[in-house]
C-alpha cells in the first residue's frame, strides 16, 4: 500500500506542478519556440531577455511595490482588529457572546463579491476611489482572522490570563504581551492566507482603481495583453513568474508554522 500511496502522491504533485513548470519554461523560451508546433518543456536556450522586457515594457517593479503596500496594510489592520476581538470572544464572558460568535461564523459564508457594489458606491461618495485607501479599507476587518485567532485563544488555559490579571496587567497588555506571542503559529498561518488572497486579487483592484500607478501585481499583468497585437507571451510568463515567486517562497519558509497554526486552531470550538 505504501508504494501505491507514494505513486498517487507523486502523480497528484505532477498534475498540480505542471502548470508552474510550463509557466517557467515559457518565460525562458524565445518567441519562435513558444509558438512552435512542438511541445518541449525545456527551452533550447535561456531567453533571459523576457525578464528584462517584463520590467521595461510595464512598470513591474511599481506593481510589486503596490502589492507590498496593499497586502502589508491590510494584514496589519486585520491583525490589530482581529486579535482583540478573538481574545474577547474566547476568554471573556459577556452577554451576547455566543450570538456574536455566530455572526462571525455567518460572515464566513458571505463572499466579498456580494458586498462589493455597496462598498464601491460608499467609497465613490467619499471620493476615495483610485487611492490606496480604497484597496485597503474594505478588508481591514477579517471574520476569518477573528475565527482563526478565537479558536487558538480558546485552546489556551484561562488560568494563564487570570495569573496575568493578578500580576496587574491590563486586558490590552494581556492581549498583546501574552496571548498574541503565544498565538504566533496562528498569526503566521493567517498572514500566509491573507497575503496570498490579496496579492492574487484581481477583482477589487480592477473595480476600485483605474490609475496604472496604483495597479497591484495581478492587475499589472493585464497590461501585457494587447487586443490588436496579441499577448506578448514570453514577457507575460516572465512577469507571472516574478509575481508568483514571493508567494511560493513565503509559504515554503512558513510551512511548518502554517501547519501548526491550522492544527492547533481546530482543537477547541
Amino acid at each position: 500500500m505504501r508504494p501505491l500511496s507514494l505513486l498517487a502522491l507523486l502523480l497528484g504533485a505532477a498534475v498540480v506542478l505542471l502548470p508552474f513548470f510550463w509557466m517557467v519554461s515559457l518565460s525562458l523560451k524565445p518567441a519562435d519556440e513558444i509558438f512552435s508546433a512542438r511541445v518541449d518543456l525545456l527551452p533550447s536556450r535561456l531567453a533571459w531577455e523576457n525578464y528584462a522586457t517584463a520590467f521595461t515594457e510595464v512598470p513591474l517593479a511599481r506593481f510589486l511595490m503596490n502589492g507590498v503596500i496593499v497586502c502589508g496594510g491590510i494584514l496589519v489592520f486585520q491583525v490589530v482588529f482581529a486579535v482583540p476581538c478573538a481574545y474577547a470572544l474566547a476568554q471573556r464572558r459577556f452577554p451576547g457572546r455566543t450570538l456574536l460568535f455566530g455572526l462571525v461564523l455567518a460572515g464566513l459564508l458571505v463572499p466579498f463579491h456580494v458586498t462589493a457594489i455597496p462598498i464601491f458606491l460608499g467609497l465613490a461618495e467619499l471620493r476615495l476611489l483610485n487611492t490606496y485607501t480604497a484597496l485597503i479599507v474594505p478588508f481591514v476587518a477579517s471574520v476569518f482572522g477573528i475565527f482563526l485567532f478565537r479558536q487558538f485563544f480558546a485552546a489556551m488555559p484561562a488560568e494563564l490570563f487570570e495569573a496575568a490579571r493578578v500580576d496587574g496587567l491590563s486586558e490590552t497588555a494581556i492581549v498583546w504581551r501574552i496571548a498574541f506571542p503565544l498565538a504566533w503559529p496562528a498569526a503566521t498561518a493567517f498572514a500566509v492566507f491573507s497575503v496570498t488572497a490579496h496579492w492574487n486579487d484581481l477583482f477589487w483592484p480592477l473595480i476600485a482603481t483605474s490609475d496604472p500607478a496604483l495597479a497591484t501585481p495581478p492587475r499589472g499583468i493585464v497590461y501585457f495583453r494587447d487586443a490588436e497585437a496579441g499577448d506578448d507571451v514570453g514577457p507575460l510568463m516572465a512577469a507571472s513568474v516574478v509575481v508568483t515567486t514571493p508567494l511560493i517562497a513565503g509559504f515554503l519558509l512558513a510551512q511548518r508554522r502554517v501547519t501548526q497554526g491550522i492544527a492547533t486552531g481546530g482543537l477547541k470550538a
